[in-house]
């Protein structure tokens, strides 16, 4: 077994004949909200990250020089299982990775009869088929490493959801995953963190006639997530945080504009 250790800096180093290796980890939907901010904070703490996205013009240097040296963005449409795999692959052959982050979600609301089943398959393929995917070709190095899977889910997972009856079955399917997942990794010491974000500011919601509400007290911001993975991926060897979930102490949204 590889000796783990961290160093002056608080990076996650793995002590192997080879020589140092930083600990690492893949994260989809990387170059925006959620992502972009469980990236900022898995760098901070020392992990190299590979962010898979579409694109990453609008993603600003942090003003800490560590992200710069420890993420790495990899552009990449998800859809593309094949493109997908073979980047997973490339990176799995250099590096040590320790963690799965299933970020990368799209939406679509309103009444179910009004969406097209180019949309229902989107949304089952990026929120639901795409993180089984990764975790089935990750399992085995997260199980050598005795590593994690966080997944981000949303509290659709576990009500009615008018108006996004899809969007709400595609996360439900994700926490069903992620619940039978633990049970049946637990015992080769694999993490399966699940989340359940509320309305939280991010572009989401871009589809959709309503947005996250202006008023501080109605929303999550995508930092809190981040604190949240970063709580989970905290506790002592043995104690795991299956679930965790986020809600703004209001319950309110903001309608958009009718054009």
């Amino acid at each position: 077994m590889p000796l783990e250790r961290a160093d002056a800096q608080g990076t996650n180093i793995c002590m192997e004949s080879g020589g140092l290796r930083v600990d690492a980890v893949i994260l989809t939907g990387a170059s925006s909200g959620i992502g972009l901010c469980v990236s900022r904070m898995l760098c901070r703490l020392g992990y190299e990250v590979f962010g898979f996205g579409r694109e990453f013009a609008s993603v600003k240097p942090d003003k800490e020089d560590v992200f710069l040296e420890l993420f790495h963005p990899v552009v990449c449409d998800l859809l593309d299982t094949d493109r997908l795999l073979a980047k997973v692959k490339e990176i799995t052959n250099k590096s040590r990775v320790v963690m799965l982050v299933n970020n990368a979600g799209t939406a679509y609301f309103g009444p179910h009869e009004e969406l097209n089943p180019q949309k229902i398959q989107q949304m089952t393929r990026v929120n639901l088929e795409v993180p089984m995917i990764l975790t089935q070709q990750l399992l085995r190095t997260l199980k050598k490493h005795k590593g994690y899977v966080i997944n981000i889910a949303s509290v659709t997972a576990y009500g009615t959801n008018p108006h996004g009856c899809a969007y709400g079955a595609t996360k439900a399917g994700l926490a069903g995953f992620s619940h039978s997942l633990f049970d049946e990794v637990r015992k080769y010491g694999v993490k399966v963190v699940t989340v359940f974000p509320d309305m939280t500011q991010t572009n989401l919601y871009r589809n959709a006639d309503f947005k996250e509400s202006e008023e501080e007290l109605a929303r999550i911001l995508p930092e809190e997530v981040a604190q949240a993975v970063e709580f989970a991926i905290s506790q002592r060897e043995g104690l795991v945080v299956s679930d965790l979930t986020l809600k703004p102490q209001l319950h309110r949204i903001h309608r958009k504009p009718v054009k």
